[in-house]
């Protein structure tokens, strides 16, 4: 037994979920499933409504609970005491730089106390000041009073200024409802869209609204138009997307000329357009998809702005396209594709274009003078940082607004002035108990792969902390869907690393950190790279004298939470304790089952096992649930969410209970479900610290530190 399962001590027996034999067809193969009752028939309706999910579903969901809350029992007053120190680092009256838009600039703000925004405005006047008197546009507070679970979507005001139109979800579900407020009565419009995702464009006459419609599978299929005062049940239908595996996304070309209606999997992309001026709405497509080419469009002038992966640009390049003929033969390239350089996100603006890249797991800024092709990076020089475009809805302007952050540094915004060069300070992240980034190491460092190939990791500690190998480390890792963690500035990991964590993040292969190849190289058939990186990080960490064997904390989230079930599997002894955040860990099942809201466009990251022998057997050998057999694994903490569409709350629940009945002296297994909300967790700023307080009072007891 390792130290760090003798300190837990549960005081009442685990739970041991009944097994009720179980076997489905997928393809050709039969798989067994003893724990599959725990996937309720009604899910569908559960998602909608939580009160109605089965009672011997919900009884054995409440009894992990109490296991959960006895067994760590001990570090309650911990739990507090982190919440409190969080809390504390969070500036209770804290708003956002404005944005402005013609005569007003908007912005989120929040009271002291409250746990969701105020969308608010303030006259701007005709020499560039704002008037001191800020209007309240929507209280999201209100709006939450009367609910358990309560997010604020997209909030988007016309661009008369009269209306706004929000998207709520109060199940956690992401099944959103709109509603269009008229800002100078404060009152609703008779207007109720359901069903809805967040997205949310005006047309340019503020008559109009467009939306997306999800089915009862949760999946974006339908672009509407619903005209204001009008039955949202006879919205037009622009759209419909009849592929399974494509989803919808509905956004603005930054000149607000064009309406963009995207489909796309995790390979493929396809753009309709649509002239926010037109009376009578018709699209066009851009481009028709073709499998495994992706674009993304702009447009300023009379040029479309497209970022894509065309022509074997496997890390992306910028092609123009004129606006009446944007078809791909007219594609002409703007800014070439360079291997190892993954070409991000450009935003355009009158006389520029801002692109925001990545090399080497490091981001960067480029400013591009359309009328020439001049070419500016903006300079950074800390060792791991973030960078972000933020949102200006200003066009015609030289001023473009970025963020930056790193693992020590609290978030700074800037305006920066593309003709002149120069930045100005808007915004510091304002930490009220007070902060020294002097007083952290901050580090980027590589560790050899099992294949050799360098792999990037960040790491963030204090600098009084001891680095002889006796420190506990938090080794945070992802490596899906080419998403890589950024090294950002997180009020929440101080508290772990002030007693005497090392943090890290592992850049690990299914992510990008080193270009598109860097994920390609850990997807499909080849995901076992990602699992494989991180052990392999994980045990150059320990070479370097930043922790050692037994004293890692696993940590990650949703297809990070598969990450860490993965590499219990193929090496337990490493690590002292696992954090799987509604963790994607029944990969074979759910891969294998269609009906599920995200399965369709999950098959070309993992392959789909119905039709692919090849994609079953490789996700057969790893998929964290099917491969649990009797292994010294170290104590895990899952969590789920009731209404989770993304990651359903059956996977952990029936991965903790296979893993409490094949290894039963290993451990143990921890498993608390939140019974009111969805895959983010609790809602709210303040609400969703006693999530990561809970996460953190497990990680410290696991390694041994003090309660206190």
């Amino acid at each position: 037994m390792r130290p760090s399962q003798s300190v837990f001590s549960p005081s009442i027996a685990a739970p041991m979920a009944e097994k009720r034999p179980h076997v489905h067809s997928c393809g050709d193969h039969q798989i067994r499933d003893d724990y599959a009752w725990l996937r309720a028939d009604n899910w569908r309706e559960v998602m909608q409504a939580p009160q109605a999910l089965p009672a011997d579903i919900r009884a054995h969901l409440l009894a992990e609970n109490a296991y959960c809350d006895d067994a760590l029992q001990d570090t309650q007053a911990l739990q507090k005491s982190l919440v409190a120190e969080m809390r504390a680092r969070i500036r209770e009256d804290d708003t956002d730089v404005p944005i402005e838009d013609g005569q007003y600039a908007y912005f989120y703000a929040f009271e002291p106390g409250s746990e969701h925004p105020l969308y608010a405005r303030r006259i701007l006047r005709k020499d560039g000041t704002l008037a001191e008197q800020i209007e309240t546009v929507l209280d999201a507070n209100a709006l939450a009073k009367a609910h358990d679970y309560f997010d604020l979507g997209a909030v988007a005001h016309s661009p008369d200024h009269r209306f706004v139109a929000y998207a709520t979800d109060c199940q956690g579900s992401e099944f959103y409802d709109i509603r269009i407020r008229d800002i100078k009565t404060g009152q609703d419009l008779p207007d109720h869209l359901i069903s809805a995702a967040s997205d949310l464009v005006w047309s340019a006459d503020c008559a109009s609204l467009y939306w997306i419609w999800r089915d009862e599978n949760n999946r974006p299929k339908e672009v509407r138009r619903h005209r204001l005062g009008e039955d949202p049940g006879k919205d037009q239908c622009l759209y419909r997307e009849e592929d399974e595996g494509f989803f919808l996304n509905l956004s603005q070309t930054s000149d607000r000329r064009y309406i963009l209606v995207e489909a796309n999997d995790h390979t493929t992309s396809e753009v309709h357009i649509l002239d926010a001026d037109m009376a009578e709405p018709v699209l066009q497509c851009i481009a028709p998809r073709e499998s495994n080419l992706e674009y993304h469009v702009d447009h300023a002038g009379r040029d479309f702005y497209i970022l894509t992966n065309a022509d074997g640009a496997e890390d992306f390049k910028i092609v123009t396209a004129p606006q009446n003929h944007p078809g791909r033969e007219n594609w002409q390239d703007l800014v070439p594709a360079k291997p190892g350089t993954r070409r991000l996100q450009h935003r355009l603006f009158k006389n520029h274009m801002v692109r925001l890249e990545r090399v080497n797991a490091l981001p960067q800024l480029i400013v591009r003078r359309l009328s020439d092709g001049l070419e500016t990076r903006i300079a950074i020089k800390d060792e791991a940082y973030a960078l972000g475009l933020e949102p200006l809805f200003d066009f015609d302007t030289p001023r473009m607004r970025f963020s930056f952050s790193s693992l020590a540094q609290p978030e700074q915004i800037f305006d920066y002035d593309m003709e002149r060069h120069t930045r100005t300070l808007r915004k510091t992240q304002d930490i009220p108990s007070g902060h020294e980034a002097d007083a952290y190491c901050v580090k980027r460092l590589m560790a050899k792969a099992h294949d050799g190939e360098d792999i990037p990791i960040s790491l963030l500690y204090h600098k009084d902390t001891p680095i002889d190998g006796s420190t506990p480390l938090l080794l945070y890792g992802y490596g899906s869907y080419g998403i890589t963690i950024p090294a950002s500035f997180s009020i929440r990991r101080l508290s772990l690393v002030n007693r005497g964590f090392v943090y890290a993040i592992a850049h690990i292969r299914g992510g990008e950190a080193k270009g598109h190849a860097w994920y390609t190289a850990a997807k499909g058939i080849h995901k076992p790279n990602t699992f494989h990186d991180f052990i392999s990080a994980a045990r150059d960490l320990i070479a370097r004298n930043y922790t050692c064997q037994g004293k890692i904390i696993a940590m990650g989230g949703s297809a990070g939470g598969l990450l860490v079930g993965a590499v219990l599997n193929m090496a337990p002894e490493l690590f002292g304790g696992a954090i799987a955040a509604v963790p994607f860990v029944d990969v074979l099942n759910t891969m294998c089952d269609e009906t599920l809201p995200l399965t369709p466009p999950e098959w070309p990251e993992w392959g789909n096992p119905k039709a692919d022998k090849d994609a079953f057997a490789a996700i057969a050998a790893y998929s964290p649930y099917d491969n649990v057999a009797v292994r010294p694994y170290p104590p895990l903490l899952a969590t789920a969410g009731l209404t989770d569409p993304r990651v359903t709350y059956w996977e952990p629940a029936k991965w903790v209970a296979r893993l409490r009945d094949m290894a039963p002296e290993a451990g143990p297994y921890l498993l608390q479900t939140e019974m009111q909300a969805g895959h983010g967790g609790l809602s709210g700023r303040f609400e969703g610290l006693k999530t990561t307080a809970l996460e953190y009072a497990f990680a410290i007891k696991a390694a041994g530190l003090s309660l206190l």
